[in-house]
């Protein structure tokens, strides 16, 4: 089994990425301080690390010089949340396998860290070709929002595309039905007040019908008299409007990463 190493002073981060990656046949331990992560990368030998930019006492690029000293051929990839283009620079020069910005689609940063793990397997077997079927390719994860705020709605929805998400929205509960019923989505984020049909109308129908997806909610008020009606249906997530995107973001792939839980 393909080892790998996540170093990330956020634990939550840690363990979300764990479970992601442990469900695509992978062993992924954990460390959550540059120093801590220098010394497991010593005694497991991991053939991809996951590696945080930002960390305090040891930062991502302090780690990288270490990991290049001891494995200068070793699979790194940085998740630079915020990072600047000098930092990215410098962190080419060390050879960094591949730099992302933190916050994209799990199937994305999954799908790196699978190439990284094939082309270590074909230099060790000393096999330089691969064919496309060889490589385990993560399903693309579909998103439908339904919102009857259109900048809201489009807003979330460039926000998610840029993250590898494929992303459709629909301005109220009876179009996303007709939707759904053209394709389902994996997750439903849905908000709870529209004309027409609104969220927990469209709760109610889906439920008839067997619809498998997750379900996020989005709602104005805490009080909102639907809102309890609207957790009685089972969503995974409420989260307020307006939408804090990073905290959205971070609760999608919770959602996502759970859909077996």
């Amino acid at each position: 089994m393909t080892t790998l190493l996540v170093i990330d002073d956020d634990r939550l981060h840690c363990d979300l990425l764990q479970v992601a990656l442990s469900r695509h046949g992978y062993r992924v331990s954990t460390a959550t301080s540059g120093r801590e992560g220098v010394a497991l990368f010593r005694q497991l030998r991991p053939v991809v690390t996951l590696l945080d930019l930002r960390m305090p006492e040891m930062d991502g690029l302090a780690v990288l010089k270490e990991i290049r000293t001891y494995d200068p051929r070793a699979g790194v990839i940085i998740l630079g949340g915020g990072a600047t283009e000098e930092l990215e620079n410098l962190a080419r020069k060390l050879r960094v396998t591949d730099f992302f910005r933190k916050g994209l689609s799990l199937d994305v940063l999954v799908g790196a860290v699978h190439r990284i793990a094939q082309q270590a397997r074909r230099e060790a077997s000393g096999t330089q070709d691969v064919t496309a079927s060889e490589i385990d390719q993560p399903s693309e994860e579909q998103i439908l929002v339904v919102d009857d705020d259109v900048m809201a709605r489009d807003l979330l929805m460039r926000f998610l595309s840029l993250r590898g998400y494929r992303v459709r929205g629909a301005k109220d509960g009876r179009e996303a039905l007709r939707m759904i019923e053209e394709s389902a989505p994996d997750l439903l984020i849905l908000d709870l007040v529209m004309p027409e049909m609104n969220g927990v109308e469209l709760l109610k129908v889906l439920a008839t019908r067997e619809y498998a997806g997750r379900t996020i909610i989005l709602s104005g008020h805490q009080n909102d008299p639907l809102l309890e009606d609207a957790w009685a249906l089972g969503p995974q997530e409420v989260l307020d409007k307006p939408l804090d995107l990073e905290r959205a973001l971070m609760a999608i792939q919770l959602v996502m990463v759970c859909r077996e839980c």
